[in-house]
């Protein structure tokens, strides 16, 4: 009973929770939507490299002295976009190769500048981020970011679609290929750096990835493919939060694992239907 309470109703009584989960709220279908662009363009690894390399971000925000890293990882997380699309365009090494070269780096350079004499412990909780911690302000950062993902969303998704496709054609028919990589790149950069905190370096892209991928094996057209994520993202998120709090658990790591089991259950819906049709 008391793990049913709690799951329920018992984290109303605290101030923090109700404003972690209205926040889970916003950042559910914000990584939903997310997440389908960035399967869709082949950006999944690019979203993890980019979530390494925050460590360095942090850093720089550190040795600037600022009160907030907030600022230095949103510019350093932009740079990295550009420099990283740049590179990868020049085409030197494999898409696979540039990205694990450049996460790897952007990694170890922020855990070097962070250890300096021994301080790295301190901000370790970037790893796994803290949901709990989501201050009333994050709210207001989490809608604006839900409101521009969609509206680039709304925009682009066409493009970036036929783009994942043929980029040839796209340029054939006056989409700007280079210029929309790059936009959508620079949008996830600034979502990733803004989320750090709240789910960690080690969390952010299995909350990307896992409810498009879902949606992936059960989805029959475009549209159910986006309402899908976004919804299976949402529930999960609540879920997985609900029950971090019912166990004592840490947030960001109960999400995953709901979102987990939303994909493995993606996966059985999926062959089983797929029986079905070939037993018809």
């Amino acid at each position: 009973m008391t793990f049913l309470t709690d799951f329920f109703w018992g984290w109303t009584q605290y101030g923090f929770m109700r404003t972690a989960f209205w926040a889970v709220l916003l950042i559910g279908p914000l990584y939903g939507l997310l997440g389908t662009m960035a399967v869709d363009g082949r950006m999944a690894f690019f979203s993890d490299s980019l979530g390494h390399s925050a460590m360095t971000g942090i850093a720089l925000g550190v040795m600037l002295g600022l009160e907030t890293p907030a600022w230095a990882m949103i510019g350093y997380g932009i740079a990295y976009a550009l420099l990283l699309t740049y590179v990868k365009a020049r085409g030197a090494a494999s898409t696979d190769t540039t990205i694990g070269v450049f996460s790897a780096t952007g990694l170890a350079l922020g855990v070097v500048l962070l250890s300096r004499n021994g301080g790295f412990a301190k901000y370790s909780g970037y790893l796994i981020g803290d949901l709990l911690a989501i201050e009333p302000g994050d709210i207001a950062v989490a809608a604006v970011l839900l409101a521009v993902t969609v509206l680039f969303w709304a925009l682009f998704y066409n493009g970036m679609l036929l783009a994942s496709i043929s980029a040839p054609v796209a340029a054939s028919r006056g989409v700007r290929v280079r210029a929309l990589e790059t936009a959508f790149s620079c949008l996830l950069a600034v979502v990733v750096m803004l989320s750090i905190r709240w789910v960690g370096t080690l969390m952010l892209n299995a909350m990307l990835v896992l409810p498009a991928a879902s949606a992936r094996n059960l989805a029959r057209s475009v549209r159910q493919y986006h309402l899908i994520s976004i919804v299976l993202s949402l529930v999960c998120l609540v879920v997985g939060f609900l029950l971090s709090f019912a166990w004592g658990t840490a947030s960001g790591a109960t999400i995953v694992l709901t979102l987990a089991v939303g994909y493995a259950l993606s996966l059985f819906l999926r062959s089983h239907g797929v029986r079905r049709e070939g037993e018809g």
